[in-house]
């Protein structure tokens, strides 16, 4: 009688799972163009001299607002930017909490790191020293953004209607390794690995057309060099601008993967980064003519903030590289000492993770800042039974955030970077256990 009854019991849970299996949801798409309207400084490249020169194509900032219940709602949204400040990602998710009751839990936004689109003031500030004009028209373009993505996300939900979710997945090769490959030129051999995944998720209305794209890759933005002044969302632009054209009227939206130590090969030219962007979109078109697993319409999200811990730096260092010939060493040691004489806490970061669920088939990691890809690797093998893709360069990107391999062997993610970025120093190796923990705590409050 007990095993009848469970048995029964079983057969009841996998036919309500497989009632929700694809089911459609309320969805809202949005686009606004985020393009700097007057001269502005570009920002990825300390080596430019003068601000921008024309516009290659637009930027754009894109939400997809999901809703499966009144109580269970999510949105994403991307950005054509280097990435977020803490102070422009929090203004945002106030604003949404206020007016829609919008957690941060329940928002990820993302940015494609183009190093050709405007400086979002103050992240990574370390590389310029506006005079006041200057700083006035970064600091409005900065300001007015806010505003803009508030009413990006708006505009999302006000658009909402019934539509469903499917996705697939295909690879694309132009992204390399780029400590493997600095390391070589140097007759050095260091491991090379690289993520290849290109998630695709496709949103359609009921009759079955396709409404959005939404497509991810671990790769910088970095195809245009620092030679380049021409405003522009590199690949990741390029693509997008090539699957709106393949499917006309239809919403395409980049998230960009743990691409901190991942570059595009070749680089160094426009016609290269339309190149990739054209190859990356083909990708797209293949894996939409294959069948797509639904998504269920239900959704749960959770987020994390874990504390990473810098190494300690003697304050004679910050002292001798204020009065040193290295411009950016000195900009980082004045940011240092203003902060020790306030007492500030400089040995600590608050660093935010997220995960959103959509029904029991996708799951997205959200990670802050400009993470090496060993932590996409090592959250798809030990999650290997889900379904998973880790998104960088959500919320706001601060700084680079090294493995320990990478921190052992050293070199410009691991140390130089933190200079740019004006932070004290490298991360002690505890970091990315510290990450993981707090992934794994996010698994499980989504249930996975």
């Amino acid at each position: 009688m007990k095993n009848t009854l469970k048995l029964s019991f079983l057969i009841f849970m996998l036919l309500m799972e497989m009632k929700t299996m694809g089911q459609d949801m309320f969805v809202g798409l949005a686009k606004k163009s985020i393009t700097p309207s007057s001269p502005i400084w570009l920002t990825g490249y300390a080596s430019r001299t003068t601000p921008a020169t024309g516009i290659v194509h637009d930027l754009w900032a894109k939400a997809i607002y999901l809703e499966s219940s009144p109580k269970e709602k999510a949105i994403i949204i991307s950005t054509d930017l280097l990435g977020l400040s803490r102070e422009v990602h929090q203004g945002i998710v106030q604003q949404l909490e206020e007016k829609y009751g919008l957690s941060q839990k329940q928002i990820i936004i993302n940015s494609s790191h183009t190093h050709s689109g405007p400086m979002i003031w103050p992240a990574l500030s370390g590389i310029a020293d506006y005079h006041l004009e200057e700083q006035k028209s970064v600091s409005n373009y900065t300001l007015g953004l806010i505003d803009k993505l508030v009413d990006l996300a708006e505009e999302s939900i006000a658009k909402k209607e019934k539509m469903k979710l499917s996705m697939g997945h295909g690879q694309a090769d132009f992204a390399i390794n780029r400590r493997q490959l600095a390391a070589s030129k140097l007759g050095q051999d260091l491991p090379g690995p690289v993520d290849h995944d290109v998630p695709v998720i496709q949103v359609s209305d009921l009759k079955g057309q396709i409404k959005a794209v939404l497509v991810a890759y671990a790769c910088h933005n970095t195809t245009v060099q620092g030679d380049n002044y021409l405003v522009n969302g590199d690949y990741a632009g390029f693509a997008q601008i090539e699957i709106e054209k393949k499917y006309p009227g239809a919403l395409a939206m980049f998230i960009l993967g743990c691409a901190g130590d991942q570059n595009p090969e070749p680089r160094g030219t426009i016609a290269l980064a339309e190149k990739h962007g054209k190859k990356l979109a083909e990708t797209v078109q293949n894996v939409l003519q294959k069948p797509l697993k639904p998504l269920g319409n239900s959704l749960r999200y959770d987020t994390q903030l874990v504390s990473l811990d810098f190494q300690k730096v003697n304050i004679s260092v910050y002292q001798k590289e204020l009065v040193g010939d290295d411009i950016f060493k000195q900009r980082r040691a004045k940011l240092m000492l203003e902060a020790i004489n306030k007492g500030w806490n400089i040995q600590q970061y608050q660093y935010p993770i997220q995960a959103l669920r959509i029904g029991k088939e996708f799951t997205l990691v959200a990670l802050a800042g400009e993470v090496v890809v060993d932590y996409s690797l090592r959250i798809k093998k030990e999650f290997a039974q889900h379904d998973i893709f880790v998104a960088a360069y959500s919320h706001e990107v601060m700084c680079y955030i090294p493995s320990k391999r990478v921190l052992q062997e050293g070199g410009y993610e691991a140390e130089s970077s933190m200079i740019y970025y004006g932070w004290p120093g490298p991360f002690t190796d505890t970091v990315e256990e510290k990450i993981m923990g707090g992934v794994y705590q996010l698994m499980k409050n989504i249930g996975l």
